[in-house]
Parts: C-alpha cells; structure tokens; sequence
C-alpha cells in the first residue's frame, strides 16, 4: 500500500553535489535555475524529447534515455471557500523541485547535431532554463 504523504519542503537549497554530473549517458541536458514541474510536465517533456529524437534519426540507431530526477514534492490543495486552520489540504499532484545545476535527462547514441536540435525544441516547452552538456573527449 502506498501512502503519499503531505511535504513541508522537504528539500534544501543547499547544492547537491550528486547531480551535476553526467553518469549514464555522453549528452545531457542541465537546468540553470531553480523551477517547480509537476510529474505531468515532466512525463510530457520526455516523451516529447523521445518522439523528437526518434523523428530526427528515422528509427535507425538506437537511442537510450536516463532521467535522474525523481518526484520529491506533493502539491495540496484547499478549496477556495474554507476558512483559515482547517489543515493542509488534499493531495492533488506531485512534483518536481529542480536546482541550478541538476540534470534532467541523459542520451546515449545521438549527436552534437541532435543534441542542438533536441535543445532548440525543448527551449520553447520549459519555462526554466536548460543547456545542454557533454562528456569530455580523451
């Protein structure tokens, strides 16, 4: 049985030195500002940068996606016509805290040339700032 349970902040915002790095994959995509996306928003936007992908390679390599984040907040809610000292609310979505710095998604078997286009394209859906990053070259 799984219990959601209501969150007071649970995060820090204190930088984490775990995420930051690339572990899994040669490219991936950072964000550069502190933001709040809903679990709904976050499936969206993968899904979104997988279709993408599969579109810009016509389904010849084979393509990993890793993400890292994991939902770490639950959003309440209280309805507009309760009075003050009636509690927190009901649950009605999880979400995601993200820092500076942490990194959404990782790809393996893409290009700098897609990593630039998948780039341009999720641009125009997030209303936070991304780059995109690589692993150094030996």
């Amino acid at each position: 049985m799984i219990v959601l349970k209501k969150t007071h902040n649970p995060f820090s915002l204190k930088y984490r030195h775990c995420n930051h790095t690339l572990k899994f994959g040669r490219f991936g995509i950072k964000t550069l500002s502190f933001s709040k996306i809903t679990e709904n928003q976050f499936n969206l936007i993968e899904r979104l940068s997988l279709k993408f992908l599969k579109l810009s390679s016509n389904n010849k390599k084979i393509i990993k996606i890793w993400s890292s984040s994991l939902v770490n907040l639950t959003l309440t809610k209280l309805s507009s016509e309760s009075r003050m000292g009636k509690g927190k609310g009901s649950i009605y979505t999880k979400a995601l805290f993200l820092r500076p710095g942490s990194i959404l998604f990782e790809f393996e078997g893409i290009s700098k040339q897609q990593l630039v286009g998948i780039l341009a394209f999720l641009k125009k859906k997030v209303s936070f700032k991304i780059v995109g990053i690589q692993l150094p070259t030996k």
